[in-house]
């Protein structure tokens, strides 16, 4: 988002915030947050009234009241209310914003309940066994099977396996991906995690499983040098040989003794 609309999401968070510190579930309102994106996504003329920067934002705000009072609640109102106050650059930003205050509220949810690490990992561990097993790939992009069937797919899945919030923005991804692919889809969902959680997210390629002992030596490592916290993501690959590689954003470090042999070999013939 740019311009108008960055200035508008700030705004709408503060009210999202100012929610989350009440005694209210989170979890209740970012799932009445997406079935708002729904509404509005489905709806062309709803659409092009809460976007048009001309109307005045008191009556996109009545429009909105009268539209969902009594079919959500309180705090999911209060941000629905502000993003509709605001002046957003596109349309699309409007609904775009209301998704990310939806993942941003699940992620509150998980930090409430003290699991906001195995939340993130989670959604990421199940982004890479999409992305691996073929046929699941195959099932959540199939455009012949309805945004329900696959939802459904993923829940059957992972019920009783992972956190709700997991499971929330997993279903999300698979039954509503808003003209995404579930694989970018989830991506930005995790841009959203890791925002609210004010921390980068590293994505670590590693032959076998590290240690938590491990695990933690390198987070605090990333940690010092990044400058903020950093979540760390491990993706297993048998064809690494020693060390690890890390990814954090544009950044690879790579640790390898595959790298270090390639660069020992560039060096001798260069």
């Amino acid at each position: 988002m740019q311009g108008s609309s960055r200035t508008a999401l700030s705004a709408a968070r503060q009210v999202l915030n100012g929610t989350l510190s009440g005694p209210g579930d989170p979890m209740n309102t970012a799932r009445e947050l997406f079935a708002v994106v729904d509404v509005i996504d489905s709806n062309a003329t709803l659409r092009r009234a809460l976007g048009d920067p001309s109307r005045e934002s008191e009556a996109k705000r009545g429009l909105v009241q009268r539209l969902f009072s009594g079919k959500i609640g309180y705090d999911a109102m209060a941000v629905v209310t502000a993003v509709a106050g605001e002046r957003w650059s596109s349309e699309r930003d409007l609904s775009d914003a209301l998704e990310r205050l939806a993942v941003e509220a699940a992620t509150a949810s998980a930090e409430k309940a003290g699991r906001a690490d195995a939340f993130e990992n989670e959604l990421f561990r199940f982004e890479r066994t999409v992305a691996s097993e073929a046929g699941l790939r195959d099932a959540l992009s199939d455009r012949s099977r309805s945004g329900a069937d696959k939802a459904g797919l993923v829940a059957r899945l992972l019920e009783g396996k992972v956190a709700p919030e997991t499971a929330l923005l997993a279903t999300r991804a698979a039954g509503s991906p808003r003209g995404r692919g579930f694989e970018r889809a989830i991506e930005e969902f995790l841009e959203g995690v890791a925002g609210r959680r004010g921390q980068s997210s590293a994505i670590v390629t590693s032959a076998v499983e590290l240690t938590p002992e491990q695990n933690e030596r390198l987070r605090a490592a990333l940690t010092k040098m990044y400058g903020k916290p950093v979540q760390t993501n491990v993706v297993i690959d048998p064809s690494v040989v020693g060390g690890i590689k890390v990814a954090v954003g544009d950044d690879v470090i790579d640790g390898t003794i595959a790298r270090r042999l390639d660069e020992a070999r560039a060096h001798l013939s260069g």
